[in-house]
């Protein structure tokens, strides 16, 4: 497995042609209400994802918004729109609508980063597109939103607390504190200036660290981590969640590549997360694997419901896929880090994953043979490619 970012050569038409097919199977996936998650087939109708997936339309939105292209604006305003409508009384944001008969869906244990996803691309497309006032229209919604998301919070350490198999990795036995949502609350926090972001940045360091000198100042959460010092050696990753007397071993790539971004890890972590996973040959066969290390049947944190359509079986789906929207933010990391050149090089072969079977823009890849899965016809895949290539081109976007 090649196990560096260089590259002998650019494919810069190839680029260019991956960059002309997103913009394509967004316009395919573009309805009257918001973008659907995947192109239209029986198959995306049997699994709903020919629905406004709340995540999914949201990180959508924030390609669409910085292709510039007026069509695609006018849809992701649309998305965004639909859900901030079709919000729950308690203000959470569903895991999908279907458009055409107004079913409203929030998932089995609950969705809590749909609403989080939402409230970045919402304050990420006011930010971009001129004119735009969405944050107005809707400011009954986003006050609804904050406010179940505030209930979601330990009083105390800032964190969001969740169930399991509750947000993108909806069979993973991620509960408690997850770092993935507690990257995107952090985000939220600062830019909506809510009070507490800087507690939330530090207990996520202290609980989701726990190999750093210093020791948390909670007394209850120093017994926590106690544990964790004791039970495992250091690891570059932060956990990819802790409860209360368990945590997570196989590093969550996806949610560690979120906290380079929104600035939990700071840029000499961010390094160390960069070089282990280049390390761990997780940026191939095509970026990004979202695990380092799959959970196999028989661990303890293995739950009979990862056998569920047979996915989430090692190096596949959630438990070590390796997913080309993840690979996106993995660009934009790198970027963040200085490294334009390791970035663009990954953007060539992101292209190359959008384009196996005539650009079939497959959901995800087998971690180690590559070989393509899931859904066909992803929006994300699409619209988070745009966003990766604005931000090395533009020099403007970024992930919000």
């Amino acid at each position: 497995m090649n196990q560096t970012l260089r590259a002998p050569s650019l494919d810069r038409p190839l680029i260019d042609a991956c960059y002309l097919q997103a913009l394509t199977l967004l316009r395919r996936n573009a309805t009257p209400a918001g973008i659907l998650a995947a192109s239209r087939t029986e198959s995306a109708r049997a699994r709903n994802y020919d629905t406004i997936f709340g995540r999914d339309a949201a990180i959508c939105a924030l390609g669409m918004a910085a292709s510039k292209e007026p069509d695609l604006i006018s849809c992701a305003r649309a998305g965004l729109l639909t859900l901030g409508r079709r919000q729950a009384a308690n203000g959470q944001i569903a895991n999908f609508v279907r458009p055409d008969s107004g079913e409203v869906d929030f998932w089995y244990t609950g969705c809590i980063d749909a609403t989080l996803w939402w409230l970045i691309a919402l304050h990420s497309f006011d930010e971009r597109v001129p004119g735009s006032d969405l944050g107005a229209q809707l400011a009954p919604q986003i006050e609804g939103s904050l406010r179940w998301l505030a209930c979601q919070e330990h009083p105390a350490w800032g964190l969001l607390q969740q169930n399991e198999a509750s947000d993108w990795a909806d069979i993973m036995p991620r509960s408690g504190f997850v770092l993935y949502t507690n990257a995107l609350w952090f985000r939220v926090k600062e830019l909506y200036g809510l009070a507490g972001a800087g507690q939330t940045r530090q207990s996520a360091g202290e609980l989701f660290y726990p190999f750093a000198e210093t020791l948390p100042t909670s007394q209850r959460m120093r017994r926590m981590t106690d544990n964790i010092r004791e039970g495992m050696p250091p690891s570059p990753f932060f956990l990819s969640f802790v409860n209360f007397t368990s945590w997570g071993l196989e590093a969550d790539l996806l949610a560690n590549t979120l906290a380079l971004l929104t600035g939990l890890a700071d840029p000499s972590h961010g390094e160390r997360i960069v070089s282990a996973v280049i390390e761990g040959g997780a940026h191939r066969p095509y970026p990004l694997r979202v695990v380092g290390t799959p959970i196999e049947p028989g661990d303890p944190h293995w739950r009979p419901y990862m056998l569920r359509h047979e996915q989430n079986l090692p190096w596949q789906y959630h438990n070590g896929g390796s997913w080309p929207f993840a690979g996106a933010f993995w660009i934009l990391a790198l970027d963040r880090l200085g490294k334009r050149e390791e970035a663009w090089e990954e953007l060539e072969v992101l292209a190359l994953a959008n384009q196996v079977n005539d650009w079939e823009f497959n959901e995800w890849f087998h971690g180690t043979s590559g070989a393509p899965m899931g859904m066909a016809g992803q929006s994300w895949n699409a619209a988070m490619f745009l966003l990766a290539y604005h931000t090395l081109t533009d020099r403007t976007p970024r992930m919000t």
